[in-house]
């Protein structure tokens, strides 16, 4: 098993090198090349990595809405599929250091921008909050988990959810399960009474799922204030209730399948019925639900159904993609008025019925937000926030990549022991 997790991050590695290295076969539209004219000032180059279906048609939703109240801008997509957004951090890594930097560019809300912060790649968008007054249609919780010093420098334009159990009630049925276990112990207990029917109780993917995973099962444990105390300075990473966590992680991994190519196919093992249960983000519905050629096209609450995490209800464990507004930016004017865009509440509801997210704004229209998503709107109003560590809330890259070295490690040798104090040698060395 550990094998396969290495040849898989063993792949990922070399499409980034050769993303870096051959930078201009990557370009995108409206960026000069050699020789080439650059864009002009009414062009307006907004750099994501949406391109698949229903996220490049969110962005289509929204780049309409920006064409039509600003006429006298070209909106240029400068999306780079592949990778997961990796491939799009590589090449904008490249055009951030070589002074060509897009108009705006997409990144999760929190920590993961803090690199970019302290470079000073980015500028301060707290007089834009103050002006649209986006302090009072965001969560106050969201606006404080973004902020660093005090200031902020990116617009969410939607909210997606880590803590997310995915299961096949025909599966947990015959395996004797009355329904979503709540509690990491309830969980336990229904992976065994999957296992002894001979289904896969757990199924997973690449090493990243196994982060997510994690992540998780600590908040889980942890509860939220708990979880959220783990990311601040002085965070207590050997303390007896994470070794618990930590524990449980362990027991939780032990009924895990063999680990999937990446997160579609763990998720397509338990709508096909192979395994009962699966902990992945909610753009996991967008597969479950969506047609053949776009998803799985299965039947919600039939073939596959949902529940926070065990242990996190009442939690909503959050990512955000976002917009910023870089230093030297070519068309600061055309990027101020996109991410007006991405802020606005038309925007916004144009953008994520599509994307398979909820809206980042308190005052969305409920009646565009169905099924999953009706469930995800009305728990992001109520519960409360936790940020995700895989996915750029909770820490900044460099505390991620030493975490997720530490999964690595553990998935090798699976000691506890060795894992608690790898993840506090990170939290030391990463922590502010």
């Amino acid at each position: 098993m550990r094998r396969r997790w290495l040849a898989a991050v063993a792949i990922t590695m070399a499409g980034l090198l050769g993303v870096t290295a051959c930078g201009g076969g990557n370009t995108p539209a409206g960026q000069a090349t050699d020789g080439a004219t650059k864009a002009a000032s009414s062009d307006v180059e907004v750099f994501s990595w949406w391109t698949g279906p229903g996220e490049a048609d969110g962005l289509a939703a929204m780049r309409k809405i920006f064409e039509t109240q600003n006429p006298n801008l070209k909106f240029l997509d400068a999306a780079v599929a592949g990778g997961s957004g990796d491939k799009a951090k590589a090449l904008l890594q490249t055009k951030l250091q070589g002074g060509e930097p897009p108009d705006s560019f997409q990144g999760h809300a929190g920590a993961e921008l803090q690199g970019y912060i302290k470079a000073g790649q980015l500028e301060d968008l707290t007089s834009l909050y103050d002006e649209l007054k986006l302090k009072d249609v965001f969560p106050a919780q969201l606006v404080e988990q973004i902020s660093v010093d005090g200031k902020i420098y990116s617009v969410p334009v939607n909210i997606h959810r880590s803590n997310v159990l995915w299961f096949n009630p025909a599966v947990l049925k015959e395996a004797g399960v009355a329904g979503a276990p709540k509690t990491i112990e309830e969980f336990i207990a229904a992976l065994g009474k999957v296992k002894a029917k001979g289904k896969i109780p757990l199924s997973i993917g690449s090493e990243w799922t196994v982060t997510h995973l994690l992540e998780n099962v600590m908040l889980g444990s942890l509860g939220t204030d708990g979880y959220n105390a783990l990311f601040k300075p002085g965070a207590n990473w050997a303390a007896p209730e994470v070794t618990k966590a930590l524990e449980s992680f362990k027991t939780i991994m032990s009924f895990a399948g063999d680990p999937q190519d990446d997160w579609q196919p763990a998720a397509k093992q338990v709508a096909d019925g192979q395994a009962a249960f699966n902990i992945m983000g909610d753009w996991a519905y967008g597969y479950f639900h969506n047609p053949p050629d776009g998803g799985l096209g299965k039947t919600s609450k039939t073939d596959f159904d949902w529940a926070p995490a065990p242990g996190t209800e009442g939690t909503y464990l959050w990512l955000s993609d976002s917009f910023t507004l870089p230093k030297g930016a070519k068309n600061r004017e055309g990027a101020l008025a996109w991410l007006k865009v991405a802020a606005s509440k038309e925007g916004q509801d144009a953008f994520n019925p599509k994307k398979g997210s909820i809206p980042a704004r308190k005052d969305a229209d409920a009646a565009l937000y169905t099924d999953y998503l009706g469930d995800a709107l009305k728990d992001w109003s109520g519960n409360k926030l936790a940020g995700s560590v895989q996915h750029g809330v909770a820490v900044s890259q460099p505390w991620l990549t030493a975490i997720n070295e530490q999964v690595g490690l553990y998935l090798g040798k699976q000691d506890v022991a060795a894992l608690q104090k790898g993840l506090a040698d990170a939290a030391t060395a990463n922590a502010q």
